[in-house]
């Protein structure tokens, strides 16, 4: 029998079991997820996000797998009077679009989506990039100097490179947390000692710097000196200076990061990513820390309501998702690139430039889909690198809107450590009305403009 025809037959079996007489209307976006799958965005064979409808028991659940055939993996996010976002494993031979559409009209079901799979907007250059130019730091009037830097030397001459009582989520690969430029500045969870208990109760045992998403562990480096991407973003936003090594981050002091490792050696998927969006809104709910931004350089896949409606949820909580706008140089505005092209109020979107204000080749753009570009070619930053058996710290050039993003993120530390009441619509808005026109920018991004932190 081959797969067109059992696929039929399953969705044909789906519909019987569930006994979909009564229409119900679907939610989330089928359409562009059923267009997405359509044009082989990359996705996790046979798994399938299923989004229950408030109210749905249990023996609801249970006929929705069963009608299927189909395993649950995980709960990934345990919605409100049973409106779970489930994971399944479909049986072999099931098309995921038969699937999708066979649940569209289901009662029980508000959604169904595949697990799409996303990777680091960043390639590597030279991969020690030992001349010191750190140019994406730098100001108009400092030395050395560089108009199309982020400014954020700026700020640092006007003393201000402390950014205490602020925290950064990093969702990414894994952060080499003992990095000689890193270590003063990643969070240690004062909530859940390590003891082997879950002495907070999120659902986490000893999550000390955060939680390994891809991997089910508490070793945010677990991918050891293969947790480079997350590392370099992470020195950038939060590199310690005025230690005499290596690189200064945005914020030199005080800012806490808190690793959200979803990305692995396969890349990393739809559940892992709203599993760590949401640990880092359920750390602030929770403990009332002052999260402001979590930092998202990473895209592909298709459209997932899941994962938007994550990205709302920590947007209720006041927390930016600040996202790279990708690096296959096409406009964002005719092709959507997510996440970064969801329409959340809490999102920025950005692109990256070179050390001469130019576009960067490889940078995606949108007049009303991209809101900014910041440094993002030739960065110089914090890498794990292996030596002698072990991992220690070292340093590396890479380009990509991967590195444009977390200047950004850096630049929301800063301007919450000196606006602590400001919400996250403020700094959002801050960060957006202190862009500079840049002429490679103009009908590229919204604002037309790139970075500019001198005044945080």
């Amino acid at each position: 029998m081959n797969r067109a025809v059992r696929s039929s037959i399953l969705a044909g079996a789906v519909v019987a079991v569930l006994g979909v007489s009564s229409v119900a209307v679907a939610g989330g976006r089928p359409d562009l997820v059923l267009r997405d799958l359509g044009a082989g965005k990359a996705h996790r064979a046979g798994e399938l996000i299923v989004k229950f409808r408030d109210g749905v028991d249990a023996d609801q659940r249970g006929a929705v797998r069963g009608g299927l055939r189909a395993q649950q993996a995980r709960t990934v996010h345990r919605g409100r009077n049973g409106g779970d976002v489930e994971l399944m494993r479909l049986p072999a031979g099931m098309a995921l679009g038969v699937a999708i559409k066979a649940l569209q009209n289901d009662p029980a079901v508000e959604y169904a989506e595949p697990n799409w799979t996303y990777q680091h907007f960043a390639t590597s250059n030279d991969t020690y990039y030992t001349n010191g130019s750190l140019w994406g730091m730098y100001g108009n009037t400092t030395s050395p100097s560089n108009a199309y830097g982020s400014q954020a030397a700026e700020a640092w001459a006007a003393g201000h490179t402390d950014c205490s009582n602020v925290y950064v989520g990093v969702i990414d690969e894994g952060i080499y947390y003992n990095h000689e430029d890193l270590a003063a500045n990643v969070w240690t969870n004062p909530y859940d000692p390590v003891d082997g208990i879950d002495n907070d109760g999120n659902g986490y045992v000893d999550d000390v710097h955060g939680w390994d998403f891809e991997g089910g562990g508490n070793d945010v480096n677990s991918g050891g000196s293969n947790d480079d991407h997350g590392t370099h973003v992470s020195g950038t936003i939060a590199g310690v200076g005025g230690n005499g090594k290596g690189v200064a981050g945005v914020c030199w002091s005080g800012v806490k990061l808190i690793s959200g490792r979803f990305l692995g050696r396969r890349g990393g998927s739809t559940a892992d990513a709203i599993e760590a969006v949401d640990y880092m809104t359920d750390l602030k709910v929770r403990h009332n820390m002052n999260i402001v931004a979590t930092n998202n350089s990473w895209g592909g896949g298709g459209f997932s309501q899941a994962l938007q409606d994550a990205i709302g949820r920590a947007g209720d909580a006041d927390i930016l998702f600040i996202a790279a706008a990708g690096n296959d140089a096409y406009d964002n505005d005719a092709r959507a690139s997510y996440p970064s092209n969801y329409s959340n109020a809490n999102i920025i979107a950005v692109a990256s430039i070179t050390s001469s204000g130019a576009l960067s080749s490889f940078s995606q753009w949108g007049a009303t889909t991209v809101d900014l570009g910041a440094p993002g070619s030739a960065i110089y930053s914090t890498v794990p690198v292996r030596s002698k058996g072990n991992v220690v710290s070292g340093y590396a050039s890479y380009s990509g809107t991967s590195m444009a993003t977390p200047h950004v993120t850096g630049a929301a530390a800063l301007y919450a450590s000196s606006h602590p009441t400001a919400t996250a619509a403020q700094i959002k808005a801050a960060i957006l009305n202190a862009t500079v026109a840049t002429p490679s920018l103009q009908g590229k991004v919204l604002t037309g403009g790139r970075l500019d932190a001198s005044g945080f």
